[in-house]
């Protein structure tokens, strides 16, 4: 196939990775596609609680047709012994697949390579085509993989003039019921909701999943507070140190000024989620806290727009941190 093809289905796996998070965890949420003779004949994402893994549902759904066929993944199928299940390479191995086209390949030491290796060794053609969905799809497990820590959203709900409430502390509601909804969507998503102490305090917020079939979707609720957390809640004294976020590969921080200021301030946020509503407010509390910004020429060139859409009376736009 040509490369165009080969990245059109490695899309389409990355498309059905996204159904397997976050409940893949502490899994990344990988997906896989069978192809031959230009149709689809296998399909698979990570399963809850992180097995099966993506080429195993790919595979057991295929059957004989995986035979000769080319097997599309977004992660390079790993390579090591497991008491839960066998490893995907092996799998592969045994499948009689002719080829295979991976988006990214794996971090993890057990794997790193030798998946891509072995396969290689035994015969089958194996590319590795770098893949923005696919890269991005798995943003959470290499950001954790690298870096020790969590993918991490910033939302920001602001007025035309960057305020997220009122003087005396009133934003209910900011934005309307699409940018909301959208919200719930990110927050589906996520393993991790963050909110600062003050907003904690202030707005009582449930951070749960209100949206019609994804009610079960309960991200694990953290506040950023150097004290206690209520019952259901988990602390973050300080969000530089180690395993502050457990195993979470995606963190949504959804406010306020503070908690936002603290993230921008430690080059922690990798996107950026501004939902602005059409509503001037004037004195009010400001969107972000003090970043400590030497000068502007250092604001410069550290965001790129990578979305832009409108929600109902609202306008969304979604950044990405330029590293």
């Amino acid at each position: 196939m040509s490369r165009a093809e080969d990245l059109r289905w490695l899309d389409a796996a990355a498309a059905l990775a996204a159904r397997g998070r976050p409940l893949s965890r502490p899994n990344p949420a990988v997906g896989a596609v069978i192809v031959k003779h230009g149709l689809m004949v296998g399909r698979g994402w990570t399963q809850a609680g992180g097995r099966p893994h993506a080429e195993a549902e790919a595979l057991a759904m295929a059957g004989e047709a995986a035979n000769g066929a080319t097997l599309y993944v977004t992660l390079e199928p790993c390579a090591h012994a497991s008491a839960r299940g066998p490893s995907c390479t092996s799998l592969v191995l045994g499948s009689g697949l002719a080829r295979v086209v991976i988006g990214v390949e794996d971090l993890d030491p057990r794997t790193a390579g030798s998946g891509i290796a072995a396969l290689r060794e035994a015969g089958i053609a194996t590319d590795v085509l770098p893949a923005p969905a696919a890269r991005e799809s798995l943003a959470g497990y290499l950001t954790r993989s690298a870096q020790g820590r969590p993918h991490v959203t910033l939302k920001l709900a602001t007025s035309l003039d960057g305020k997220i409430a009122l003087v005396d502390g009133s934003s209910q509601w900011i934005t309307g019921p699409e940018a909301r909804a959208h919200c719930h969507v990110e927050r589906a998503r996520a393993d991790a909701i963050l909110v600062g102490g003050s907003t904690l305090r202030a707005d009582t917020p449930r951070l749960d999943v209100r949206l019609p079939g994804l009610e079960h979707r309960r991200p694990q609720r953290m506040v950023l507070t150097r004290g206690t957390a209520p019952e259901g809640w988990t602390a973050v004294a300080d969000i530089a140190s180690a395993g502050a976020f457990g195993d979470a590969q995606f963190l949504f921080v959804e406010g306020g000024a503070q908690a936002a200021a603290a993230f921008i301030a430690a080059d922690m946020v990798d996107r950026l989620l501004i939902y602005r509503a059409p509503i001037i407010i004037g004195a009010g509390l400001p969107c972000i806290g003090d970043i400590g910004l030497g000068s502007l020429a250092d604001a410069h060139g550290r965001w790129r727009n990578v979305d832009r859409r409108t929600l109902g009376s609202d306008a969304l736009d979604v950044y990405e941190r330029v590293r």
